[in-house]
């Protein structure tokens, strides 16, 4: 359990040397730096907020740069592409690309600008082509649309949204009207009827108004004949299309300047970090002053590589106690997996342990008893151990995960023996149904829960007893350590001697323990030295639980209402209850999915639908029951055992770092 210890710096140079500084501490990660020290008449904060915004576009433009080639040319990734995690980057490597950042933000606003081109083209695209099926009508027409009449004619061009003869439309014309029209049909559809229509200028008022009173729609108008403008058009749209395949062909070939891309979106990434610091600090005119925290680990090698590489004034010195220090947590390789767990729930707050090392055994043996298929275990154990050696650069947040995963993995092929569970009762299955074996069977080396779930509910509640007991050692030896025995006494061995000597108590009465199966029962002398203890417990709690009030009145109420906590005790202890269900259910289910798979016999459609539902069916239940496994692992370390003495309330260490996306900067050595 190791909440590693902080050092506080201060970091002083000239200015010359800020930017080198930075950059390696950047690269580093090993510093939280701390907001400056109010401005005074030597040292100001300079205001770089500008540029950071600058560098921020920047990235968002390369990085929409890259989305536009996935887009027109995607990367090839592999199956565990998600688990590869930040490529290395020498640092040799890194300034020479970073010499070319200018260069290489030509290249992102040329792919920019080319798909903002090819989005123009392809927004006309439909524009000219509606204009095209408008004229098609009008193809075989010889006078431009937009023709007006002559001198002493008026001409309307136009149509009518239904099929009729010419006779119809003269006829409908002249009675509208009362006047002498020349109507030519161009064209006639089920939906429309496209016609011309001449008469004399004087009478052109009444006939457009006889015309809109027949649902008359202009044509569309052009200066040409239509089928010369149609022939246009149509160069315009090859024209339009050649240009835009021109343009998708180029951003293609941008595609090799791809990992270049991703190098200056972490490259401004950094920099506007760097800048949003820069920003922080207290500087005067020549020399610049860096304050945070530092785990105490990396003291002498920041040390020793600050002053002799950048020639910097160093000095560290020990946080006093009002200072809210951040927390980083340092376990070994069983317990660091479930770092993550407790950080989840909250990072230990000054003055307490880290559960970590105490919360890893119960956390693994806990997953797999609600797992407990010996197969699924072997899935996980095999995966996980695929995954962490095929990536080696994997983020360390998700290799904690997989490492919890692995040994969660290996509890579960554990308790999968012990209970006789391979993919449920599949080996039976298979032996019986193909063949003719049905003596052929895993044995379970413990016992099979499904034919004695009681027993599997007692040895739950048991477990469960032992896992908050340890939560109660765990408080005793907090307040061991900080020198406050009297207080673990009071919050720790009171409880300890009124839930045991219950337990021990209960363990005496034939009719509990006759429930529960246990096959014993405790003499009656046991019982009578425990309802003692007991006894002496309660009084403890009663008398200790408001000892923080001065006035015994309201001390004792305080003490009564936290007497009334051993409801939770039990609360708590039934809550265990879930190994057996979640067992319970992952070999239900498993042996549900062989069954059915197994219904048409050794046949080859048999053999096709065994393999199908063997496969997909198990597929599922070790996804759903892994799932819950994990939630109600979480919870029961939680509520139930974390309740019992950890408070949390630690703010997590956050370094001046790289937090890039592609690629991670390995400083040289």
């Amino acid at each position: 359990m190791a909440v590693l210890p902080m050092k506080k710096v201060l970091i002083c140079g000239l200015k010359r040397n800020r930017k080198r500084t930075l950059e390696y501490l950047q690269r580093q990660g090993a510093v939280e730096i701390a907001a400056a020290v109010e401005e005074d008449q030597i040292f100001k904060r300079m205001n770089v907020l500008s540029s950071k915004a600058v560098f921020e576009r920047n990235a968002a433009e390369a990085e929409q740069a890259l989305g536009i080639l996935q887009t027109y040319s995607p990367e090839k990734k592999g199956i565990l592409a998600a688990f590869q995690g930040r490529e290395p980057l020498p640092l040799d490597t890194y300034e020479a690309l970073a010499g070319r950042h200018n260069e290489i933000m030509k290249t992102a606003g040329r792919i920019l600008a080319l798909a903002k081109d090819v989005g123009e083209k392809k927004g006309s695209l439909p524009r000219l082509e509606q204009q095209l099926q408008e004229l098609e009508p009008w193809r075989t027409f010889d006078l431009p649309l937009d023709f007006k009449g002559t001198r002493h004619t008026s001409a309307f061009i136009g149509s009518v949204p239904r099929p009729v003869s010419l006779e119809e439309l003269v006829g409908d014309l002249t009675e509208r009207c009362g006047k002498a029209v020349d109507v030519s049909i161009v064209s006639s559809s089920k939906e429309q009827t496209c016609f011309f229509t001449v008469c004399g200028k004087e009478d052109a008022g009444q006939v457009e108004s006889a015309l809109k009173a027949m649902g008359f729609v202009s044509a569309p108008r052009t200066s040409e004949v239509p089928a010369e403008h149609q022939r246009k058009l149509q160069e315009e749209i090859q024209e339009i299309r050649r240009a835009l395949e021109a343009d998708e062909r180029e951003i293609c070939s941008l595609a090799a300047s791809r990992n270049d891309l991703k190098f200056v979106v972490d490259y401004y990434t950094m920099r506007a970090e760097k800048y949003g610091v820069l920003n922080g600090l207290s500087q005067s005119r020549s020399v610049f002053l860096i304050t945070g925290y530092v785990p105490a680990d990396q003291v002498d090698r920041l040390e020793r590589e600050l002053t002799e590489r950048y020639d910097v004034f160093v000095e560290f010195e020990d946080p006093s106690e009002e200072e809210d220090v951040p927390v980083i947590l340092r376990n070994n390789w069983f317990a660091e997996p479930v770092e993550g767990i407790v950080e989840s729930y909250s990072l230990p707050g000054k003055g307490e342990l880290d559960p970590s090392a105490v919360t890893a055994p119960f956390y693994y043996l806990l997953f797999g008893l609600m797992l407990s298929d010996a197969a699924y275990g072997l899935i996980m154990v095999f995966g996980c151990l695929y995954c962490l050696k095929k990536c080696p650069n994997m983020e360390e947040g998700l290799k904690k995960a997989l490492k919890m995963f692995l040994y969660s993995g290996i509890s579960t092929t554990f308790w999968g023996f012990m209970f006789g569970s391979f993919f449920g009762d599949a080996v039976n299955v298979i032996a019986t149904t193909f063949f003719g074996r049905p003596d052929i069977s895993m044995p379970p080396l413990w016992f099979e829960p499904v034919d004695l779930p009681m027993k599997m509910l007692v040895f739950s509640f048991a477990f469960g007893i032992i896992h908050l007991f340890t939560g109660l050692g765990v408080k005793l030896y907090c307040s061991v350590k900080s020198g406050h025995l009297v207080d673990g006494i009071y919050d720790a061995v009171f409880w300890y001697m009124l839930v045991g000597g219950a337990i021990v108590y209960m363990l005496t009465m034939s009719m509990f323990t006759d429930m529960l199966g246990l096959g014993f029962t405790l003499p009656p002398a046991a019982g009578t030295a425990s309802a003692a203890v007991a006894a002496v417990g309660l009084v403890g709690v009663v008398l200790t639980s408001g000892r923080e009030s001065r006035n015994w009145g309201k001390r004792i109420l305080k003490g009564l209402y936290g007497a009334y906590g051993i409801t939770s005790y039990l609360s708590d202890i039934l809550s265990y209850s879930r190994l057996l269900a979640l067992g319970l259910a992952t070999s239900v289910i498993s042996t549900v999915f062989n069954k059915m798979g197994s219904m048409l016999g050794d046949s080859i459609p048999g053999i096709i639908l065994f393999i199908l539902v063997f496969v997909i069916g198990h597929a599922l239940n070790l996804a759903i029951n892994a799932m819950g496994a994990y939630v109600h692992t979480n919870r029961l370390q939680f509520v139930e055992f974390f309740g019992k003495f950890y408070e949390g309330g630690g703010r997590k260490f956050s370094p001046f770092a790289e937090h890039t996306k592609y690629y991670k900067v390995k400083e040289d050595n």
